[in-house]
């Protein structure tokens, strides 16, 4: 069991006002709740209800929730970077993140749980941002409830190929929508007024004719963003089947994270990280420009 220290610098009536004021969610402090032992104050076992004073130290189980109960997959991870509080993963496309009907025995999720649980029996997965199965790039996982809730700034940056040429930056501000029939989700989103707000940011690095080499920025994280708002002014991703057409170029959506940054909130800076382009993506970049 790990803690997380607090130094109070004020009163408060009990513990449970102090973790609202610090903006914990009511299912960690539900979980806080159901075991001794995962509150200390100077050192003492206490309860949620237990007030505190100022210059009080507080100590807090920082990952009280229960394990995560999915499949395991013996996966070998291309890890990119890890501490105590963060892993972050460089996931190939054709990889699912989380378990599926289709994807239960192979996915990012139960290949992270594998291999976290040989140091954490009790681990408990949290991906702070994740990618459809045909995107591939850095992937951060939270280590514990806390690591999760104060991981702030997390910068991503994409690139793609698009079809049709794309000379100069442009930005996409249009709302999203899911499709929904008779309450089922189809896994298909649309431009649409009723939808919620989505701003990306275009920027071209190289272009011919028929094709662009794009970089990516996004203003929020919708699912399927990317792909939904390049379909939407006619330059669909390479390789996109459900927004535009598959093609022999390519087997998969030619879309991949390979830069992220974020502020650290325990090392108490901000860490950059870049992975190289796949193979595939590299090569087929070669072959269209």
């Amino acid at each position: 069991m790990a803690f997380q220290s607090y130094h109070i610098n004020k009163a408060y009536q009990n513990v449970y006002y102090f973790l609202k004021d610090r903006q914990f969610s009511e299912n960690f402090i539900s979980n806080l709740r159901k075991k001794m032992g995962n509150i200390k104050v100077n050192g003492v076992t206490v309860t949620i209800r237990h007030p505190l004073k100022a210059n009080d130290i507080l100590e807090i189980n920082n990952s009280p929730n229960p394990a995560t109960s999915i499949m395991h997959c013996i996966i070998p991870l291309d890890i990119v970077y890890e501490d105590e509080y963060y892993l972050l993963v460089n996931k190939p496309s054709g990889l699912a993140c989380m378990p599926s009907k289709s994807h239960y025995t192979k996915n990012l999720a139960g290949a992270i749980c594998y291999y976290l649980s040989k140091s954490t029996p009790n681990f408990t997965l949290r991906i702070v941002n994740r990618l459809d199965k045909d995107t591939s790039g850095i992937i951060i996982v939270a280590k514990d409830s806390i690591s999760q809730k104060e991981i702030t700034n997390i910068d991503k940056v994409y690139y793609a190929i698009c079809k049709g040429k794309i000379d100069k930056a442009l930005t996409v501000d249009a709302k999203i929508q899911t499709i929904v029939n008779n309450g089922i989700n189809q896994n298909k989103r649309i431009v649409s007024p009723d939808g919620k707000e989505a701003v990306t940011h275009v920027y071209p690095i190289k272009y011919n004719d028929k094709y662009s080499l794009i970089k990516l920025k996004l203003e929020s994280g919708r699912t399927h963003q990317i792909r939904v708002h390049l379909s939407s002014i006619n330059h669909p991703l390479l390789g996109d089947s459900l927004y535009g057409q598959t093609t022999d170029l390519i087997t998969h959506t030619a879309l991949i994270c390979n830069e992220v940054a974020f502020y650290h909130p325990f090392l108490k800076k901000t860490l950059n990280f870049k992975v190289p382009f796949p193979p595939e993506f590299e090569q087929l970049i070669k072959k269209l420009f």
